[in-house]
Parts: structure tokens; C-alpha cells; sequence
């Protein structure tokens, strides 16, 4: 079950960066967005004991996820053992923000499919990629990046102890809405945009990935 609420109408580069509206070059990766995440975590262990695990849409059938299951990898290295995480990969690269998502950690990140990113406007990703708008592409990626480690379970629990959905800061400083309904989780972005986990709690050495199907943007 997927939907995005993205307009595809050839919208030209200008509107685009005013869709986009890209803060400042900067990422808070210090013990300040540490600190937030892990204080949301500790208050979500408190209710984790009572509340099950959500299903999740069909995971993608990829020959990758045998290689993940026999060695444990980093964010990163998993990302890149996935096939239909490539332009996501290709995204972090021109970004320069491969040493975010291999060091210690701990992080969560929410992995658009290459179907996502081609659910984009024609054109988004080529302009994305353009060394003239790094600041605008490095703003969306960590838009999908959380300090802390936030599996099923955890976001599951946060949702139920909020009346079914919450807020959840991301390292751009961008917020994405967490809901809880039917057994299943739901994001939204800043913009509106909506999507589903294709794949659930792929664990690396320094956090997990969860598997989505939209690119969440940030205001």
C-alpha cells in the first residue's frame, strides 16, 4: 500500500527550489540531536511491553537481503547491498554525506526505494545531483535520518502511547509525522507527502534502515 502527494506537472527548476526551499549547508549531527533522540527512545521503552509489532507492506524480493543476513553491516555498507537503493546511495555520494551514515552512530534512516525517487517530478533527481545544489540535496537526505535507534517496536509504542501518531525530528531539523493505524505505520513529511515501510528493521552495526516508498521532503 503506498501514496504520495507529489505534483507532477513539469514545473520548471525555479518552482522547484521554492517546492524544495532548502535551509542553510548545515546538519546538526552533535550530542544536541543525540540527546533528543535518545530521550524519545527512553520514553517509548517505557510502553514497548504491551504493544505488538505492526505488519508492514511486502518487502521487496531482492538477492541483496541474503547477502545483509550473512554479515552485519553499517548503514551505509547496507544500503549499498541493495539494489533498489541505488539512487538513494548515489544521492549520499554526491551529498558527502557517506562518513554521516558509516560512522558510529546510532542512527535510523528511512531508505527511499529507486521508485521513490522516480515518483518525483521529471527532472528532480538530475537537478538534485548538481554540485550547485548540494546544500538543497543534503537538506532532503537528512531529512531521513534520526539520531537514535528507532525500530518497529519502538516507533509502534511512541504512536500508541501518543494517541496514534508523533513527531519525530530528523537531523535537518525537519519533523516527520509517525501514525499508527490498522496495525500499520504511516509517514508524512513536511509537505504532505505520505508513505509506507516496504521493509522493516534492517539492522546495521550503527542503527537501523528502515525500507520506504516516498521521498520525504522537508519546508
Amino acid at each position: 500500500m503506498q501514496y504520495l502527494i507529489i505534483a507532477k506537472d513539469g514545473t520548471d527548476d525555479k518552482a522547484l527550489e521554492r517546492r524544495m526551499d532548502a535551509r542553510p549547508d548545515h546538519v546538526n549531527y552533535g550530542a544536541e540531536a543525540v540527546k533528543r533522540g535518545e530521550q524519545v527512545i527512553a520514553a517509548a521503552l517505557l510502553a514497548t511491553s504491551a504493544i505488538a509489532t505492526p505488519t508492514f507492506a511486502n518487502s521487496h524480493s531482492d538477492k541483496s537481503e541474503t547477502m545483509m543476513k550473512k554479515e552485519k553491516m553499517n548503514v551505509g555498507e547496507t544500503a549499498m547491498a541493495v539494489d533498489d537503493l541505488s539512487t538513494l546511495v548515489a544521492a549520499v555520494q554526491a551529498a558527502d554525506l557517506v562518513p554521516a551514515i558509516t560512522g558510529d552512530g546510532p542512527i535510523t534512516v528511512f531508505a527511499p526505494t529507486n521508485g521513490a525517487f522516480d515518483a518525483l517530478p521529471d527532472g528532480t533527481v538530475t537537478t538534485l545531483l548538481m554540485p550547485e545544489n548540494k546544500a538543497m540535496l543534503t537538506n532532503i537526505l537528512t531529512s531521513h535520518v534520526v539520531a537514535g535507534t528507532f525500530d518497529a517496536k519502538t516507533l509502534t509504542a511512541l504512536a500508541a502511547a501518543n494517541k496514534g501518531k508523533f513527531m519525530l525530528p530528523t537531523l535537518s531539523g525537519a519533523k516527520i509525522k509517525v501514525k499508527l493505524k490498522d496495525d500499520m505505520l504511516y509517514l508524512m513529511d513536511e509537505k504532505g507527502g505520505k508513505s509506507t515501510v516496504a521493509k522493516a528493521d534492517v539492522e546495521a552495526t550503527n542503527g537501523v534502515v528502515h525500507v520506504v516508498t516516498a521521498v520525504l521532503l522537508p519546508m
